[in-house]
């Protein structure tokens, strides 16, 4: 129960799978926020070229099948599912228009022999973003508009008392309809290493960090938007970040990691769903 170790299984859906065609973008990008209409065919190459990143950790891949009752946004599959000691959690989801996706994607990896323990249900909410393992013994979790505290709490009565929930209130930033979760300010990329954005994190999880020895790798404010703070550890101190944040890609090489740059602007940029939010890790060593 980490977020840094060499991932080995993972769970992704590819652009293929998620846009399905040019004509369902067109018709639901506006809808879901989307900061411009992203390109089918485009999508397509940079999706190969994620999945060849992640192929670098040797773990087995899992891709999820598409499905007509998903919107664009069945691409970020980190959200709908969360990894527990036990099994799987069905998350529920703060965004109404995902909210067939717990249970798609949950089935097929049920059908890959994944044992699924629970599901958090409205007026819960959970989604998977909100979520970060710092061992096995601590979640930590924001709460904000996509998670709940109703939703908490059903998570940690699922999870039981060997693990603490502990909760951080998220600031309002840019509304409800917003993209904007805890690992938008933290991906920790080792044991005691996060690449962290401090101006939106709350106070008492800083000191929390602080406490526990945590260095921090600062993303700057010209590259928060650009999404510089959303990166996925395929194992300790190896990376795979968004392409287009150059300060916080040194400062991350400054700390002894190797970087795997991603050109994502249809995948992740206009969805602002970066390498963490288009994976579901299952296992880590």
């Amino acid at each position: 129960m980490n977020e840094y170790g060499p991932i080995k299984s993972i769970a992704i859906r590819p652009a293929a799978q998620a846009f399905v065609s040019q004509k369902l973008i067109d018709d639901q990008w506006q809808a879901l926020n989307y900061h411009a209409r992203p390109d089918f065919e485009l999508a397509q190459k940079e999706y190969k070229v994620f999945a060849q990143l992640l192929g670098l950790t040797g773990g087995e891949v899992i891709e999820l099948a598409g499905h007509k009752a998903l919107s664009l946004d069945g691409i970020y599959v980190r959200d709908s599912l969360i990894v527990s000691p036990q099994g799987i959690i069905k998350a529920s989801m703060g965004k109404a228009e995902r909210c067939q996706e717990p249970a798609i994607n949950a089935g097929e990896l049920a059908a890959h022999g994944l044992n699924i323990i629970g599901e958090i249900q409205t007026p819960g909410k959970v989604e998977g973003g909100d979520l970060v393992w710092l061992d096995e013994h601590t979640l930590l979790a924001a709460i904000g508009y996509r998670t709940n505290q109703e939703g908490l709490k059903q998570l940690a009565a699922i999870l039981g008392d060997e693990v603490e929930v502990l909760g951080f209130d998220m600031p309002h930033y840019k509304g409800a309809g917003d993209v904007f979760h805890l690992m938008s300010v933290l991906s920790p990329v080792d044991e005691k290493l996060a690449v962290v954005y401090l101006p939106l994190m709350p106070v008492r999880l800083v000191q929390l960090l602080e406490a526990r020895g945590f260095e921090f790798i600062h993303v700057p404010d010209e590259e928060f938007e650009s999404m510089g703070c959303n990166v996925l550890a395929i194992s300790p101190r190896h990376v795979i970040m968004v392409a287009g944040n150059p300060v916080t890609e040194q400062r991350i090489k400054a700390a002894g990691c190797k970087v795997e740059v991603l050109k994502a602007d249809e995948i992740s940029r206009k969805g602002e769903g970066g390498p963490t939010c288009l994976t579901r890790p299952l296992i880590r060593g």
